[in-house]
């Protein structure tokens, strides 16, 4: 009898101590810790990785080699759900060669039995990351019934006049819905959007990033950019207008990429966004969440040195499942 006692005092002695490693850490690491008011909205993370995903194809490093052997199922391409609890309403960003799981994890995060399909998917642009999830809500697949998706202009086109998707449209599969720059939206009476466009590869669309509004708070989400030094609107200035801001950090440095031309696809570095932002207030600091990780990026590995140091700074790097309160 002793020793179980002794037992049940370490194993809470121990569950007491992993709590305080965590605390030190960084919150954002306990996943556990979510505040959902049913009456409230919801963001929650459903992926961070870069458009080809992690582990990604061909690669032979290290950084992949592992992950074949042992999976992280945690690895999604970068979206983000949306929860209006209060009038039973959901919403994707980005539509990811991972909808499928991404969809079942948004769909369990509401505090109602709520559809399988969101009330609405919105796009940022035309990346392989960004749409191809589109394709599973053809004929081969759900085979669904007018699903609004949010679009620019250009995105709509790109999509009305280019197979498959076009098919997406002819069978009524999707219904888009046109989205203007820096003109609101209202999804629902607790929640907005407001679409901006950044610069980008446009090879086939704009790109915009979003400004999120909830009925207590607001965040911004621009998985893609080519530098903040080409955005003729000031980074610093956006972030101190939201209370949460999700940026693009496709690599933390050009060491990394050492097979392709870093120049034909440009990305802030995390560490030019760290020099940029050095300056700020650690409230301004904390706002900022790194996202859209390159398979190359070390900030995907919690225990590396790099994620240590961005902690540190007092930047935040969210993982699957994390989620706020707007």
């Amino acid at each position: 009898m002793l020793q179980q006692k002794h037992f049940w005092a370490l194993t809470i002695l121990c569950l007491l101590g992993c709590n305080q490693s965590i605390k030190k850490g960084e919150i954002q690491y306990d996943l556990s810790q979510k505040t959902i008011n049913p009456h409230g909205v919801s963001l929650i993370v459903l992926g961070t990785v870069q458009d080809a995903g992690s582990p990604h194809i061909t690669c032979k490093k290290e950084c992949c080699a592992n992950l074949f052997v042992n999976s992280d199922s945690s690895r999604k391409v970068v979206s983000l759900g949306v929860i209006d609890h209060q009038n039973e309403k959901t919403y994707l960003f980005e539509a990811t060669p991972d909808i499928t799981m991404q969809l079942k994890l948004l769909k369990k995060e509401t505090s109602w039995d709520s559809p399988e399909l969101p009330n609405g998917i919105i796009l940022t642009h035309a990346h392989i990351g960004h749409y191809t999830g589109l394709m599973y809500l053809g004929k081969e697949a759900t085979n669904a019934n007018k699903v609004p998706v949010f679009v620019m202009p250009k995105m709509k086109d790109f999509i009305q006049n280019n197979g498959p998707w076009s098919q997406l449209v002819s069978e009524n599969n999707i219904e888009i819905g046109i989205l203007t720059n820096e003109i609101e939206v209202h999804l629902t009476p607790n929640l907005k959007i407001i679409p901006f466009q950044i610069p980008h590869r446009d090879e086939y669309s704009e790109t915009v990033g979003y400004k999120i509004i909830g009925p207590a708070k607001s965040a911004l989400f621009i998985p893609d950019i080519d530098k903040w030094s080409v955005w003729k609107t000031s980074i610093m200035d956006v972030v101190k207008t939201v209370d949460y801001a999700f940026l693009d950090a496709t690599f933390f440095d050009g060491k990394e990429i050492n097979t392709r031309d870093i120049s034909q696809i440009p990305h802030p570095f995390v560490i030019e966004s760290m020099r940029l932002f050095e300056n700020l207030s650690l409230t301004e600091k904390q706002k900022i969440h790194f996202i859209h990780f390159n398979h190359t990026n070390p900030l995907l590995n919690p225990e590396s040195e790099q994620s240590k140091t961005v902690l540190e700074k007092g930047y935040k790097i969210p993982r699957q499942g994390y989620s706020i309160e707007l």
